[in-house]
């Protein structure tokens, strides 16, 4: 029987809900590697997780065997009860209802994964819906400001 092998390396990018900045110092910690544990069920491994206050990078294989937006799914409902059960300034907590998903190639990996651990230094001098928008003409992606901001 032959064998189905893949290598779709893909980096997804989402916020807290209206941006706010829930993801504090006191709780990334063990939340980016909660996500790649996530990723690693679904045999998706994370190759690397992090973002800021408001929003998320993941940088991950996708297997072959789930959606890119089955994936979203498990990471944001997952992740939203872990934060929840945080404490009571965390019960108000949701991730934006869209993302952005973006495969990359496997020359770009390291470059990628230095972008993704150098995010707080990076969003010191911009702001993560101008980051988005950067992506976007990036990736050449059409989108409507009136329905990427929630």
């Amino acid at each position: 029987m032959p064998q189905s092998l893949s290598n779709i390396l893909l980096h997804i990018v989402f916020s807290t809900k209206d941006r706010t900045g829930f993801i504090l110092p006191e709780i990334e910690t063990e939340l980016y590697p909660y996500v790649a544990t996530i990723c690693k069920s679904f045999e998706c491994p994370a190759l690397a997780v992090g973002g800021t206050e408001n929003h998320i990078h993941v940088l991950c294989r996708l297997s072959r065997t789930i959606t890119v937006s089955k994936l979203v799914e498990k990471i944001k409902t997952g992740s939203s009860k872990w934060i929840k059960n945080k404490g009571s300034r965390y019960h108000s907590f949701s991730w934006q209802r869209g993302y952005g998903a973006f495969s990359i190639g496997v020359s770009n990996l390291d470059a990628l994964k230095q972008y993704i651990a150098n995010q707080k230094e990076h969003h010191r001098h911009r702001k993560f819906e101008d980051e988005l928008r950067a992506i976007f003409k990036k990736y050449k992606i059409g989108y409507d400001e009136r329905y990427v901001w929630d």
